[in-house]
């Protein structure tokens, strides 16, 4: 009886809390991808994993779905209006006005006022399914082509494991074509400005399924390095992405170069330069054994690199080694950029700050 009662009491506290204000919602779960991120007054100071320039204007991106810009050089900051709570990795603006955005459970976000408001254009939960249709469509066509069949494969498994395999970077030619690269070989592209996408993973020389951590463009040549030495280049004849063999077989996490030159980065300071389209390339000295998560060129055309610690390191095209810059303060990388007046405008796990490029 003393039982009864207490299961009785039980049930009817229970339907009173569904009632109280905010409760219903507290309880009930929203996925991050259909969740808007949230303003915050933190937002600045939060973790932010890249930044790049609109114009004139600066746009950041970094976890919980926050995206912001900066019309002054980075002395004040404004919370982009963004559809999605996930952390995003990186972004990139094809003109002042259109940019695209990526990060986890492979979201792809894009702006068409220069960073202000965002929209979805996919996420994980439709990748599977777009894999898997475009490959067994293929395979369809040529049952005797092994490849289709073992990526139509891939397709069902990513559709099964869900929305979890995120992009790591982002780029694009112009307003129309582009590419989005991420985990286990995963690569999109678009030629109608993110409105569809296509799989790119039989274009890319990758068997083993590597990550593409970085993909960029030199100005005159497209590249995408990823883990275990992994660089491919886009062979505009033959129409895929094509193998580059370096002297280091340890990951890199980024490109930076100009036309005629191309500088890749990575693990425990390692850089690599080459002036020849990436056939013959040449180690940088570097005073640090500490991974580059960071590198641009500036204004004066040197190659500006930054460690996941936070080390400014300056290198050109006329010398083998790069060297070390002393700094005030010093707080860790994740992406770096250059203003419109000059200033080196870094993000990493503390937020934003600004440098002198002196």
């Amino acid at each position: 009886m003393c039982s009864c009662n207490n299961k009785i009491k039980q049930l009817a506290l229970s339907a009173m809390l569904t009632l109280l204000p905010g409760f219903a919602q507290a309880t009930s779960y929203v996925d991050v991808l259909d969740l808007p991120a949230k303003p915050s007054a933190l937002a600045l100071r939060s973790p932010l994993l890249d930044v790049t320039r609109a114009g004139e204007r600066l746009v950041t991106v970094g976890q919980r779905g926050h995206i912001l810009y900066s019309d002054d050089a980075g002395h004040s900051w404004q919370q982009a209006q963004v559809p999605v709570s996930v952390d995003l990795n990186a972004v990139y603006f094809a003109s002042s006005q259109q940019g695209w955005a990526v990060g986890n459970d492979g979201v792809i976000l894009h702006s068409s006022d220069a960073g202000v408001t965002w929209s979805k254009q996919l996420d994980g939960r439709q990748i599977g399914e777009l894999v898997l249709k475009h490959y067994s469509a293929l395979a369809a066509a040529e049952p005797a082509n092994e490849q289709w069949a073992m990526l139509a494969g891939e397709g069902q498994r990513l559709l099964d494991e869900g929305a979890d395999k995120p992009f790591l970077d982002v780029w694009f030619a112009d307003e129309q074509q582009g590419y989005a690269v991420g985990v286990f070989n995963l690569i999109l592209h678009t030629r109608d400005g993110g409105r569809s996408w296509l799989p790119f993973q039989d274009r890319t020389e990758n068997p083993q399924g590597l990550h593409l951590n970085a993909i960029a463009s030199t100005g005159d040549a497209l590249y995408i390095a990823g883990e275990q030495g992994l660089l491919r280049k886009w062979d505009a004849i033959l129409e895929r992405f094509i193998a580059l063999e370096t002297p280091y077989q340890g990951s890199f996490f980024g490109i930076t170069g100009k036309p005629g030159e191309v500088l890749v980065y990575g693990l425990r300071g390692h850089a690599l330069r080459s002036s020849d389209g990436g056939y013959l390339w040449q180690s940088l000295e570097a005073p640090l054994q500490i991974s580059f998560s960071a590198a641009l060129v500036d204004a004066q055309g040197q190659y500006r690199l930054f460690t996941q610690a936070g080390h400014q390191l300056l290198g050109s095209s006329e010398q083998n080694a790069l060297q070390l810059l002393p700094q005030q303060q010093q707080a860790p990388v994740a992406g770096a950029a250059q203003a419109g007046n000059g200033a080196l405008i870094l993000v990493g796990a503390r937020g934003v700050r600004s440098l002198s490029a002196e």
